[in-house]
Parts: C-alpha cells; structure tokens; sequence
C-alpha cells in the first residue's frame, strides 16, 4: 500500500470516529507512513497498527472521541532512534521524555502523542468497549475496576516490557496480509491487552481519583522533569514549582498515573539510560555511572542488577557479543 493510500486510511478512520480530519491533515504530512492497517471490529474492537518515520518532531493533540460510548483507548507506542543533526540534543531530549509505553484513556479525554524527529516509531491503538474488555479479563476485572468508571477522568500510562515491545514491532511491521487478516489482528490485539494488564497488576497500590486536565498537564511537567534530570533526583523544593501543587498530592498523582512513585520512576529511567549509553555509545560501566551522577559505582552496580537481572558489566559484554 502506498503513501497517499496509507494517509487516506488514517483521515477515513479520523472522519469515522467523529474527528474533523482537518485538525490533523497537515501533522499526516510530516509522518512518512510505511506501514498502516486498520481493522474494524466495532462495537468490540478497533484496532491501528502503523509503522512511522517522523520527519519533523511535533506532537499531535487528539481531541475527544465521541462517536463510541463506553470505551477505553489504549496506545502501545514504540519509539526508537533520532536524527543526528545540530537540534540532536534537542531531539534526544525530546525522545527521552516518550521511551516506549503504553497510554490508557478514556475515549472523552484529549491527549498527546509526540513524535521526536527522525524517530521510527511502531504503534498500536486499540480502541475497545468496556464489556468486551470486562468479559476478557473475566473473574479478575475487579483488580482493575478503576478502568472500567466512566464517571472518573483517568490516565494511565505504563512502560512497555521487552515483550509487548517486541510485539508491536511485530504487529506494525507486519505487510498488508488479505485473508484472515482480521483474525490475526485481533489474535494479536487479545495478546498485547494481556501482557499490559499483566503488567498493570504489579502496579503500586494506591487509591484512583477524577483527574482534571491541568493536574494531568502538571504531572506530565513533572515527568517531563525528572526525565531531563536523571543525573540528579529533583528536590522537593522543584517538584512543587514544576508542578504548582503539594508534594503530597503530586506523589499521589504521579503514582495513580504512572504506576511509580517519582523516586522510583527516575530510577527506572537512569538504568534504562545507563544500558543506551553502553549499548550504543560504547561507554565502559564507570563512565557510564559518573555520567548519570552516581559517585558510589558498587551502589550503581547494584541498582542496574536490581533492574535487568544481570550485572552491568556482564550486560555490556553479551550486548557486544549480540551485535557482532
């Protein structure tokens, strides 16, 4: 399928669930669609697999979608590489702040994809009816009632484990198929929605409130922050002037979004930064640690072990041995 017929899926799609096509047209012309495959199973299910190259960073605000009631929008994003130009540290700051994950929102609350230029990006959307969703999780939907209010304003977003990031690479990169076509986009949509809820159950406990669009807004600044400062954790004094709230309730919201208290999420995030630099800017472990502000490399040793389950120096050394 080609561009021009692969942009022409995306506005159809958009006319379809009651977005004015419009509104994003011209942000279509930045994207170079390699891959596009929409699969409609409506009211169940629908379902996008899309494989992108951004020529240009931007970011696209998606507006409500009112044409289906009671359901749930799920993005499994990918993201990999940047351009290498003299807006490089811009960029890599940009794709710093959008590692792969996973966004859960309810089909009324506008939000923000942002793609980082020269980024290849493999996407999936699912967007899926709240029964279908209750009947396939079954005995143990009440674990995550909190999806399933439409009274309360919800956002979720998880990290993608390796697997779901090796499957919508898979799923995105997939050729147009013909016969049964459906089938195996669904077989795989079923596939993704159970690693995610997989993961979604080792979630920190916390209690789910409403959340208004400017707590969101504030809670992204935040991450956005901590994302731009892993050589150093935020102090408190910071985390309330990014945020413009209390430092108890921020925590709270952090949590309730992310799945991680701010701590912990800057941490997740210096390790997974601490295996790009060695994997691909070849940096040896203690230049690696100094890099990421770690004065005591044994402690940086063993919080690296805490997060990939093998030693940092032996990570190294298999991630060399797996390129050759």
């Amino acid at each position: 399928m080609n561009l021009s017929e692969n942009k022409k899926q995306m506005l159809d799609l958009a006319e379809k669930l009651g977005m004015p096509a419009s509104d994003f047209s011209d942000s279509l012309d930045l994207l170079r669609l390699n891959e596009v495959h929409i699969v409609d199973m409506l009211p169940e299910m629908l379902v996008m697999a899309r494989s992108v190259i951004a020529e240009e960073t931007f970011t696209y605000t998606r507006k409500p979608i009112d044409a289906v009631k009671g359901g749930l929008l799920i993005s499994f994003q990918n993201i990999s590489g940047h351009s290498s130009d003299n807006n490089e540290n811009q960029d890599h700051e940009k794709s710093r702040q959008v590692r792969p994950h996973v966004r859960i929102s309810p089909l009324h609350l506008e939000s923000e994809v942002v793609f980082p230029k020269g980024s290849a990006i493999s996407q999936i959307t699912i967007l899926v009816e709240i029964d279908f969703l209750k009947s396939f999780i079954g005995k143990d939907q009440k674990t995550f009632g909190y999806l399933f209010n439409d009274e309360k304003t919800l956002l979720i977003e998880e990290f993608m484990s390796p697997g779901m990031a090796d499957l919508v690479n898979e799923i995105a990169g997939t050729p147009e198929m013909g016969i049964l076509s459906e089938a195996y986009y669904k077989l795989k949509a079923l596939e993704l929605l159970y690693l995610l809820f997989k993961n979604l159950s080792k979630r920190q406990h916390v209690k789910y409130q409403s959340l208004r669009s400017d707590e969101i807004e504030a809670v992204y600044r935040v991450r956005d922050a901590v994302s731009s400062s892993l050589e150093r954790p935020l102090t408190q004094d910071e985390l309330m002037r990014v945020s413009g709230m209390n430092v108890l309730k921020l925590r709270k919201l952090f949590t309730q979004i992310f799945g991680k208290g701010i701590y912990e999420y800057g941490q997740y995030l210096r390790m997974q930064e601490a295996a790009r630099l060695m994997r691909e800017k070849n940096l040896s472990v203690s230049e690696t640690g100094y890099q990421l502000g770690f004065t005591n490399l044994s402690y940086f040793g063993r919080l690296f072990e805490q997060h990939f389950g093998i030693k940092p120096k032996k990570w190294s050394v298999q991630e060399r041995f797996n390129r050759k």
